[in-house]
């Protein structure tokens, strides 16, 4: 298909005459197809992956930036095709997106707002992408993409896990794959309660920031509602390395679980403190001292080694999960780089490959069409009675029926509940799943008060 022909095509987009309380569809003509950021003229188009490469998430930008790599590599023909081959969209063909060639540029966040903004901008004024993905952190993913809604670019979230990021936060041109907070909530709750008991007195340490705070709301919200008690909560700040004066003092606060709302170097360390002050052998209450990590990585138990045996915690994905595309995109990576890959790496797979298809289904690289794509179809989750159950519906990317929801661009999937291994068989194999959450446990409306007080807007294609 030739550019002129994508151009005539068009595509079609929701709008409303003033006055007339009608939606009819307008048109991108082929004048206005042409007025987006960085449309790409040649045979090639331009990526950018934008993840911490220093900082207290380094392990997990490393392990994104080798997915992408891997992603590119399958849109462009080679590999076995991953989970293109599983995907149930079949518009990619292994030939690049709508032909082109895909290359990429890389920056660095650094864990750190400005510097990611700024990595970005580079990417997107110098480098020429039409495409902005990747990070580790909400507070980069909420200030990256404001400033792809402002350029007119898309942002496709790496691994951000902030209520805020399609909540308060949330813009047209955003899109979130990874599960969030509250979801991590509602699927954790029920698990620690029917293994701990509901009378039981909790104790946060938050990270503070975006995702830690909507990460302790969440967790306080779901336990106490099922009889927890909170007995105080802490911030901590991000840039923390040692946690011994946050850990002493639950101690003596008659507390008789402590909740890490950690991520990344952070919960390592602050598990690591928590285990050497003997937390775990203590009986309070007269009961068993326990430790909850509510967002849980297979490179954080790596990290944090034998004392994430029994810990429990949620997750997006788990490469030991049985689905023909977990099982594909682990073949895939561990053939490439000699190991599994973490839920940083399959989340931001995920991610190129939707963006990709997106293109591809809407026939331009336009943000606007892209986002009808993505998001604006009308098919649901089984299961679940909402008017906001609409969007694309996929499968095969290694959660089961998701749902790119059009409401919020929030994705939503089956969550995993997992447990630190007693009995690990190898460096990879620490994590085992205890329960997986179906969606309609974890769904929630888009004007739920946790995800108040912003506005998606409309796309902005940036000319």
């Amino acid at each position: 298909m030739s550019k002129n022909d994508v151009t005539r095509r068009g595509v079609l987009k929701t709008g409303a005459i003033a006055g007339a309380g009608v939606a009819l569809p307008t048109i991108f003509t082929a004048s206005s197809a042409a007025a987006y950021v960085n449309e790409p003229t040649g045979g090639t188009v331009t990526l950018g992956f934008n993840v911490p490469q220093t900082g207290p998430y380094a392990d997990e930008g490393a392990d994104e930036l080798r997915a992408y790599e891997l992603a590119v590599e399958h849109l462009n023909g080679g590999g076995d095709g991953g989970m293109l081959n599983t995907f149930s969209s079949k518009a990619l063909q292994g030939n690049g997106i709508m032909g082109k060639k895909v290359q990429f540029v890389t920056g660095d966040t650094q864990t750190k707002s400005d510097a990611a903004r700024a990595s970005a901008k580079s990417m997107i004024e110098k480098d020429g992408a039409i495409m902005i993905t990747g990070g580790s952190s909400s507070g980069v993913a909420v200030a990256v993409q404001g400033l792809c809604q402002e350029a007119g670019v898309i942002f496709m979230a790496g691994l951000t896990h902030s209520n805020d990021t399609t909540g308060k936060d949330k813009k047209a041109n955003g899109f979130r794959h990874f599960f969030n907070a509250y979801m991590s909530g509602a699927a954790l709750a029920p698990v620690l309660a029917a293994r701990y008991g509901k009378d039981r007195k909790a104790y946060h340490l938050t990270a503070d920031y975006t995702w830690g705070w909507t990460q302790e709301e969440s967790i306080k919200a779901a336990t106490e509602a099922l009889g927890w008690e909170t007995i105080n909560a802490v911030k901590t700040p991000l840039a923390a390395t040692d946690f011994s004066s946050y850990i002493a003092p639950v101690l003596n606060s008659g507390a008789d679980v402590l909740i890490l709302n950690h991520y990344g170097g952070n919960m390592v360390n602050s598990l690591t403190n928590a285990v050497q002050f003997g937390l775990r052998e203590k009986m309070v209450n007269g009961k068993q001292f326990e430790i909850v990590v509510p967002l849980y990585s297979r490179l954080m138990a790596k990290g944090a080694g034998a004392n994430v045996k029994g810990i429990l915690g949620s997750t997006n994905w788990h490469w030991s999960l049985q689905d023909e595309g977990s099982k594909a995109f682990v073949k895939s990576f561990g053939t490439k780089y000699g190991f599994p890959p973490s839920q940083a790496a399959h989340t931001c797979y995920c991610q190129a490959v939707l963006y990709a298809d997106a293109v591809q289904r809407a026939g331009s690289f336009n943000p606007c069409a892209v986002e009808e794509a993505l998001t604006g179809g009308d098919s649901s989750l089984p299961g679940i009675s909402s008017a906001a159950n609409k969007g694309f519906l996929f499968d095969g990317l290694g959660n089961g029926q998701t749902l790119y929801r059009g409401a919020d661009h929030q994705c939503f999937k089956d969550v995993l509940v997992v447990r630190g291994k007693e009995n690990p068989t190898s460096e990879f194999d620490l994590l085992e799943v205890v329960e997986v959450t179906p969606a309609a446990q974890v769904w929630y409306e888009p004007d739920h008060p946790m995800f108040a007080g912003g506005e998606l807007g409309t796309c902005n294609p940036g000319a």
